[in-house]
């Protein structure tokens, strides 16, 4: 992939007594990292721009603060660090230009590791489309760029959707095909993608701890299955024994999808909208090298990871999430069945 320059650190090699920062620790990539990382061995440092009081220092993981637009807690969090996952974004924040906000932060936090002797950062982003990215895509993908260029050997893993039960993307597919009796499908839902599971997801981001590196690079995880917008939707839906109904609307621009989205999905509307825009091209990877790299070829296919996210929700709470599954619940009685 890309070189860069080495790390001035000695500490090559990786250690499952390594202390690991992962940051983003609340968000739902990270929470089903730092169990995995604590069944491995590994001491946890989990960083949160407000750590939960409820979670601070329980099941032999500490806490920091880390506010990656405030330098001084980035550094405080990279004390004694070996290895550090970088898992935040700004995408979901009302900053209009989330853009120069996610810049500056990845460069504040590239200095700060380096200044620390972290011997690796792993940054999960998005993948790279052939045609002009979306906002959202283009400063995943700046990130990594600005990671990779610092001194601390970083590894850059880009993945589309990942399929788990909180995830933001298959949050938004997943009310869209299980709320409408009847769909209104853009033509640009053809677009194609390769979700990825996320037990896939974590396993990449595990091996990314321990695979030789001296120098940055980045790879692309795909999951198994290439599929469009419109086969997900139907897959979605299939696991819940319902057909969809779907009538194309061509003229439908992802800009419009997005407002529609906000009465449908209960995914956070800014997150929608970036997520719908970059739905509307191809996101497929470059090749799917990584996996081999690490001996994880047998990945899980995207009908069975669905249903296994599917099965991990919680009952509904809130009155809006109460209402929504009322009439999820509607649609199973009044849907045509597979």
């Amino acid at each position: 992939m890309d070189r860069h320059k080495t790390h001035r650190s000695s500490r090559a090699a990786s250690s499952r007594t390594d202390s690991v920062l992962v940051t983003g620790a609340t968000g739902f990539i990270g929470r089903s990292l730092i169990p995995a990382l604590r069944r491995q061995g590994r001491r946890v440092i989990a960083a949160s721009r407000n750590p939960p009081a409820d979670e601070v220092n329980r099941a032999g993981v500490e806490w920091r603060r880390c506010d990656l637009e405030d330098p001084r807690t980035v550094t405080a969090a990279l004390a004694d660090i070996d290895l550090a996952y970088y898992l935040v974004h700004s995408m979901g924040t009302r900053a209009r230009d989330f853009r120069s906000i996610e810049r500056e932060a990845a460069a504040s936090f590239a200095e700060a590791a380096a200044a620390a002797g972290v011997r690796r950062i792993v940054y999960l982003g998005g993948p790279e489309p052939a045609d002009r990215p979306s906002a959202h895509l283009e400063s995943r993908l700046e990130v990594g760029r600005i990671l990779r260029a610092g001194i601390v050997p970083t590894i850059e893993l880009r993945a589309s959707m990942v399929v788990g039960a909180s995830g933001a993307a298959w949050q938004i597919v997943r009310d869209l095909s299980m709320r409408l009796p009847l769909m209104v499908l853009p033509r640009w839902l053809e677009s194609r993608t390769c979700p990825v599971a996320l037990e896939d997801a974590i396993a990449a981001l595990l091996a990314a701890a321990d695979i030789s590196l001296t120098s940055s690079k980045w790879f692309d995880i795909p999951g198994p299955d290439t599929l469009s917008g419109r086969e997900i939707l139907e897959r979605i839906a299939a696991v819940r024994g319902r057909r969809i109904l779907a009538l194309e609307v061509p003229l439908l621009t992802p800009r419009l999808s997005a407002l529609w989205l906000k009465l449908v999905t209960s995914a956070d509307f800014r997150l929608a909208r970036e997520l719908v825009v970059g739905l509307s091209q191809d996101l497929l990877p470059k090749d799917a090298h990584y996996w081999k790299l690490i001996g994880h070829e047998d990945r899980v296919p995207f009908e069975l990871a669905a249903r296994r996210a599917l099965a991990l929700e919680r009952p509904p709470a809130e009155a809006g999430h109460r209402l929504a599954a009322f009439e999820e619940h509607l649609v199973d009685l009044a849907g045509p069945r597979a």
